[in-house]
């Protein structure tokens, strides 16, 4: 439910957010389930936020597993299609919980929905892709073992600079084919490295390298200073904050994000308490979103 509700806000604050979203081979994305979406990571909750954005039907997707720990963290992640797993570098006592995870991700399959697995396993601010991980060919392989007619898509994202706003962002979903045509071989271990290999073939064929920066041309650095000087009591002391809070991690643009969605409603409202009081249109309201989204799409 909550998922649902926060879905089209998502869409409008990240065309906001980001500059150009560059989405390729678009119709895919309409696909229903079973379905296993793999793709590669490197920017954390927002690579997840943003593909789940770009799809028509709801999307779960595995998360790391120290997101969850407190209460509240972990009902709101789960009220969001989150489903924790766990790396060994988060403690080797959490390990069996990924049994659940395997076990929750079949069962969405199993009732023809999608769930999201990046298949490297961990994020990394790189334009390069990383080592591939086994869990994505694990829940393929007990899929098709359970006789879910499962359907595999690879998505690559890439990012023109993992650290402010108004960035592109290219979103290249690949062809669709059937999780037993990927998982060709005899044992189990030759199966996960034959869908390993075939995952990565695709996903580098279809991985976007960001072209150089280009300068801004007068217009878009005009609207960029103007969404600046409208948005600095906000924007001015948040972003050093959670730039400093995440330092040293692959967290700082999608804090950021998760900041900003949350903050720039009541940013909004407060600025329509202070025309109201002093008696000027409310409808300049519309001034502050309207120099935002113009700035992130001016070149």
């Amino acid at each position: 439910m909550l998922y649902t509700l926060i879905k089209w806000p998502i869409r409008i604050a990240l065309q906001c957010y980001l500059g150009r979203i560059d989405v390729r081979h678009k119709p895919v994305l309409t696909t229903r389930g079973p379905l296993l979406l793999v793709a590669n990571h490197p920017n954390s909750f927002l690579d997840a936020i943003i593909i789940a954005a770009s799809c028509r039907h709801p999307v779960h997707f595995l998360a790391r597993g120290d997101a969850f720990r407190k209460p509240w963290h972990n009902t709101l992640l789960r009220l969001l299609n989150m489903i924790p797993v766990y790396r060994l570098s988060e403690g080797r006592e959490n390990l069996h919980l990924n049994e659940k995870a395997f076990a929750a991700s079949k069962a969405i399959l199993q009732q023809n929905g999608i769930v999201l697995i990046f298949i490297e396993g961990i994020s990394v601010n790189s334009h390069q892709l990383q080592p591939f991980r086994k869990g994505a060919a694990r829940i393929a392989i007990e899929a098709v073992n359970s006789g879910v007619p499962l359907q595999v898509l690879p998505i690559s994202i890439s990012y023109a600079n993992f650290h402010g706003l108004h960035k592109s962002v290219w979103l290249s979903a690949g062809e669709i084919q059937t999780a037993t045509a990927l998982l060709s071989g005899g044992n189990e271990a030759q199966q996960l490295n034959y869908f390993n290999e075939q995952l990565r073939i695709q996903l580098t064929e279809r991985y976007i390298q960001p072209p150089p920066p280009v300068a801004k041309t007068l217009v878009a650095t005009a609207l960029t200073l103007a969404a600046k000087i409208l948005h600095a009591p906000l924007y001015g002391w948040l972003a050093p904050v959670i730039h400093r809070k995440t330092k040293g991690t692959v967290f700082y643009d999608s804090v950021l994000f998760g900041a900003l969605l949350l903050l720039y409603p009541v940013y909004l409202l407060l600025l329509l308490l202070l025309l109201s009081y002093f008696q000027l249109p409310v409808s300049l309201i519309i001034v502050f979103p309207l120099t935002a989204l113009l700035a992130s799409k001016a070149k």
